[in-house]
């Protein structure tokens, strides 16, 4: 039986510094969470790649594959990216005023 270490992704990679150590399509900047992201939400993979022309249906299907390989890595990334009050802690809501000096958030 073949276990999922010991498959092979030929057009997926994961490199400190880019795109901080996420699975990334080779050759593009796009996470394997986006493409999984968007066919949760109900897109096709034709769909997809009408979203992203630079990528081949190998690809795609590639980035799809890793992520039934690797499950809970994926899915952790795509929670951590959907966590609304992680991102509130990150980057706080600015209280600005505007010349009127009404409160208008930035």
């Amino acid at each position: 039986m073949i276990t999922a270490r010991a498959l092979k992704h030929p057009y997926i990679m994961k490199r400190k510094g880019l795109q901080g150590g996420r699975a990334v399509v080779a050759g593009s900047r796009i996470p394997v969470s986006t493409i999984v992201n968007w066919y949760k939400m109900g897109k096709e993979i034709y769909e997809i790649l009408e979203m992203y022309p630079q990528l081949s249906p190998s690809q795609v299907h590639d980035a799809m594959s890793y992520y039934y390989d690797h499950l809970k890595e994926i899915d952790d990334e795509i929670a951590s990216i959907q966590d609304e009050s992680f991102w509130k802690r990150q980057f706080p809501p600015v209280l600005i005023l505007n010349e009127k000096n009404q409160d208008i958030y930035g």
